[in-house]
């Protein structure tokens, strides 16, 4: 596995407030998204819920068990709820995505650090089973959370993302992730393009002033029928939503699309932490 991808999504996380969990899931619900059992983490701390897409990745739905202390160093502590964070797919071993992704940023001169990789577990509500993993993130503070983390499998993978027709059938005949949408202040657009072209390996497929796309790698274990590529899209913030959501949040995750095969009335909506929207999937005419 010399030449990692260090472009292939694996989940997206959606925090609600402290044990609040069961509501996120009636609201994700109503949107007409299946939902999958989780667990909760090893410290104890946190738990969540998995909405899983036949395209191999998944919604992360996560709560703290109870309010977390002020002075807590957990790295959601401090966020507000909705979209907080994005993953990457590691590879549990060597070679060390942290280390190809400092090494190339080195190399390149865009300043980008990765953290050495930790080891991570939660068990498995429904049957007990432990899951480990492996986690990489960008040194630094609240500007971190523009750029991946990475999550490398211990235990197989299948265990984590359950890709069972029962979970991957939802009733909004979503497919997957057609995109997620990351908001920067305009005078931050350059430095991240920059440095997130280091993080992924790779040039951005389109770009305009406000605007640059990133083509994802699939996961190999997809089965869905849709086979447009999920897309990285990072924006200047523009409007006014936007401008505000960028103050009080700082550059995050805004906006996850979601392939469809069914026309919605309307094309955007959301949960009352998070904006969503559909857009209809484009099949090759069988599964990969």
């Amino acid at each position: 596995m010399a030449n990692a991808s260090t472009k292939t999504l694996d989940h997206i996380l959606h925090l609600v407030p402290p044990a609040t969990l069961p509501e996120c899931i009636d609201a994700f619900r109503k949107l007409g998204f299946t939902i999958s059992p989780g667990g909760t983490h090893s410290h104890g701390l946190t738990a969540n819920a998995l909405v899983i897409f036949a395209d191999g990745t998944y919604l992360e739905l996560a709560h703290f068990v109870a309010p977390p202390h002020t002075n807590s160093t957990h790295g959601w502590a401090q966020k507000q709820p909705g979209w907080i964070d994005y993953a990457f797919s590691g590879n549990g071993g060597a070679p060390s995505i942290a280390e190809a992704i400092n090494a190339r940023a080195e190399k390149e001169g865009t300043a980008v650090r990765y953290e050495p990789e930790i080891r991570g577990e939660r068990k498995r509500d429904e049957d007990g089973a432990l899951l480990q993993w492996t986690i990489t993130g960008r040194v630094g503070g609240e500007e971190r959370f523009r750029f991946p983390f990475y999550c490398g499998d211990l235990t197989p993978r299948e265990l984590r993302v359950p890709l069972e027709p029962s979970n991957v059938t939802h009733p909004n005949t979503a497919q997957g992730i057609a995109y997620f949408k990351i908001l920067v202040p305009q005078g931050e657009l350059d430095g991240t393009v920059h440095q997130l072209t280091s993080v992924l390996g790779s040039a951005p497929r389109t770009s305009t002033s406000s605007e640059i796309a990133w083509d994802l790698d699939p996961q190999p274990s997809r089965v869905t029928l849709v086979s447009a590529p999920t897309q990285l899209i990072l924006r200047a913030a523009q409007d006014e939503e936007e401008l505000a959501y960028v103050r009080a949040r700082g550059a995050s995750v805004y906006e996850v699309g979601f392939f469809v095969l069914e026309s919605k009335d309307e094309l955007v909506g959301g949960t009352p932490y998070g904006r969503v929207a559909w857009v209809r999937g484009v099949g090759d005419g069988g599964g990969a």
